[in-house]
């Protein structure tokens, strides 16, 4: 997945918004306000996704080379993915399972709002 594949996927998302907080190279987004996914627009080799914790230590285990605990980021909770060697499927499904991870913890009122868009 290149940067732009990346971008559009997310964007196209119910709720989604993009924005660079941190600094000019990390592009985030958020859904609802909640960030489900980040990635450098300089040098885009992976992307850091929300995950369930075990499935995150699975995910791990099985690709050790390509899925790495969160760079920067809670190791708990978050992937870094890599973009290369990784089934573009296979990427599409982790960033889905981070965006609904972050959608199913948004109070209910923020997920009727959501709905609703």
């Amino acid at each position: 997945m290149q940067i732009d594949e990346f971008r559009e996927y997310c964007i196209s998302k119910k709720g989604v918004t993009e924005s660079f907080p941190f600094d000019q190279s990390t592009l985030v987004f958020k859904v609802m306000n909640k960030m489900f996914a980040l990635g450098n627009v300089d040098l885009f080799e992976g992307m850091n996704l929300k995950c369930d914790p075990e499935r995150a230590i699975e995910l791990r285990e099985q690709y050790p080379d390509l899925i790495k605990p969160g760079y920067h980021m809670s190791k708990t909770h978050w992937n870094t993915v890599s973009t290369y060697g990784l089934d573009l499927k296979l990427q599409k499904e982790l960033i889905d399972h981070s965006y609904d991870l972050v959608v199913s913890s948004l109070p209910k009122k923020v997920q009727a709002e959501l709905a609703l868009l």
